[in-house]
Formats: structure tokens, C-alpha cells, sequence
């Protein structure tokens, strides 16, 4: 069987084209570049290069590759940006997917797992996010998310197309320092760069309902997420017809606070935060809970906050060396 990964030089992507790569699976990248980088891909990997909105092109690396089951991770993920440039989101995130779909559907390719994500919850008002939590997307970027998994359970429906959507919470940490996150949007990366700008992190608000005042978070490693994903391609490859919608996290709430001590622990350094004012939008507590897909699939995560912590500032260091 062979797998084509949409979006497999991005940080995810990677790890998930790694994972599926040592877990004995053959795979094929399929990636515009546009963030994704291409030294991310494994050898004897084939990268392709292009855009899920170029159906004639997904259909010839379908055919060319043989491929029997995909794993689409190619979107636009900025909540931010998806405010700012809604057209852009919709038009990549969700005709993208339908293109992607019919290109799939038409080659008799039978297993989708979709990357979907926890914004598509919202602001949920519950200790656990379980997924019959209803979802209440609060950015272009979170409607774009559940208008794929609708079309790709729709799809499967019509066509007995095996699918699974995946809703991740917060990702971090890396398998190796070369598949770190480049990015600084997340908030393990974004106080790594202002401590080493010598710069205190920032905390937006700590007059939540919390226990120390600032918003509570899942965050999930990003190595268990890739093998998810191993474990949800094999379920679905298994038993033909199969529709999955799944959590994934670690059930474990950590507060920003927290997870900023955390980090100063690790790093060694010894900055302590800045409060700022709340930003728009941001939920007090969002933590999923995992028990469906430790029950439908047997995965469950291994790795805890501090490896997450430290694989990322290894990554971090090696993308970023101190003069």
C-alpha cells in the first residue's frame, strides 16, 4: 500500500511521511513548499511538488505512484491570517480538499485521514472536550476545518471511501532538532525567541477561571501525533468503509503559566513573564479528552510535557545557534 501525504515537508507533515516510513509504510509527499521544506523528506522518499488545487496534477501522482490511501495535511493554519484573508482559507482549506477528493475518489483510492483540528470546538464550556462536543468554530481557519470533515464524511458516504478526521490540540516538541517547528506562531516557540532576545515572555491575561489565573491548555507531542496517524491509516486500511472522528491530546490541562515555568526549567533561564491584556477570543480551558481513540485505534500518548520542552529547544537550537 502506498500513502501520498499531502503537506509532508511541513513540521506535521514530516513527522507523519517519518513515522509512516519507519513503521514499514511507503509513502509519496506531495507539497507546494510554500512553508513545507523539502530537506524535511526522508530519503528515497518521492516529493512532488504542487497544489491540491490542481486536480490534474493530483490525479497523475495518484496514478503514477499507485497510491491506495492519503493523508491530507496540506492547509493554511493561521487563525490571524484566516480573519484577515477569509477567501485565501476557504479557497485552499476547503476547494482544495474538494479537489483532492474527486481527484481521489475518481482513482479508486480507499483511505483518507484528514487533518482536522480543535478549533473546530470554539470556545467550549465543558472540563473535557469529548468529540460530541458541538462545535462552534470561532475563525475562518476552525470553519474550514469542520467544512472538511463534513465534505470528507459526505464523500465516504457516497462512495465507501474509508475516512478519519483527526482534531489535534496543541502540538509541539520534535522527533529530531532537523524537524523542529521553524515557525514562531505557537506559544513553546514564541517564548523561546523572546528569551533568547533577552526578552521576558508574555502571558495574555491571567484573570481566567483558572487555577493560576491564565488560559489551560492539551498539548500533545508531536511524535505521538504522527504515530496517531500511523495507528488511524492502518485502522482504516483494515476495515474498508470505516468513519472516525478523533481526538487528539493528551487529557492533560496545562496552564500558560505553567507551561512557561516549564520552559525557563529546561532552557535554564530565569525570566519570569510579562501579563498583558487578554486577546480576543481566547478560551479559558480547552483539554481534550482521549478516550475514543484509545479505544477505537490503541493509541495512547507516551511522552510528557518536559520531553516535549526539550526535543523543541533542541530543534530550536539547531535551527537558531547562539553566536
Amino acid at each position: 500500500m502506498t500513502w501520498l501525504i499531502t503537506g509532508g515537508a511541513g513540521y506535521i507533515g514530516a513527522h507523519v511521511v517519518h513515522a509512516m516510513t519507519e513503521a514499514g509504510e511507503r509513502a509519496v509527499v506531495y507539497d507546494d513548499l510554500s512553508t513545507g521544506i523539502a530537506e524535511r523528506v526522508p530519503q528515497g522518499v518521492p516529493l512532488v511538488e504542487g497544489s491540491t488545487l490542481d486536480g490534474d496534477r493530483v490525479a497523475r501522482v495518484l496514478a503514477e505512484h499507485e497510491v491506495t490511501g492519503v493523508v491530507h495535511l496540506a492547509a493554511k493554519k493561521q487563525v490571524g491570517e484566516s480573519v484577515e484573508q477569509p477567501l485565501l482559507y476557504y479557497r485552499q482549506n476547503v476547494e482544495g480538499l474538494r479537489v483532492l477528493l474527486e481527484a481521489v475518489t475518481q482513482a479508486g483510492v480507499g483511505s483518507f485521514v484528514f487533518s482536522s483540528s480543535a478549533a473546530v470546538y470554539g470556545m467550549p464550556d465543558v472540563d473535557l472536550v469529548t468529540e460530541e462536543t458541538p462545535c462552534v468554530p470561532m475563525s475562518p481557519y476552525g470553519e474550514t476545518k469542520l467544512t472538511g470533515e463534513w465534505l470528507v464524511r459526505a464523500t465516504g458516504r457516497a462512495t465507501g471511501l474509508s475516512t478519519a478526521s483527526l482534531r489535534y490540540f496543541n502540538v509541539a516538541g520534535a522527533a529530531n532538532p532537523g524537524l523542529a517547528d521553524v515557525g514562531v506562531f505557537n506559544l513553546v516557540p514564541m517564548v523561546f525567541e523572546r528569551l533568547t532576545e533577552g526578552r521576558p515572555p508574555l502571558i495574555f491575561g491571567d484573570d481566567y477561571p483558572t487555577p493560576d489565573g491564565t488560559c489551560i491548555r492539551d498539548y500533545i507531542h508531536v511524535a505521538d501525533l504522527a504515530e496517531a496517524h500511523v495507528a488511524a491509516a492502518r485502522a482504516l486500511r483494515s476495515s474498508p468503509g470505516r468513519d472516525l472522528t478523533l481526538n487528539i491530546g493528551r487529557g492533560e490541562g496545562v496552564s500558560v503559566r505553567e507551561m512557561i515555568d516549564t520552559i525557563n526549567a529546561v532552557t535554564g533561564y530565569d525570566s519570569p513573564p510579562t501579563v498583558v491584556p487578554r486577546r480576543p477570543g481566547d478560551p479559558a480551558r480547552v483539554v481534550a479528552s482521549a478516550e475514543r481513540i484509545t479505544m477505537e485505534l490503541g493509541w495512547k500518548a507516551r511522552r510528557d510535557l518536559r520531553d516535549m520542552i526539550t526535543t523543541a529547544w533542541e530543534g530550536w537550537l539547531h535551527h537558531h545557534p547562539r553566536p
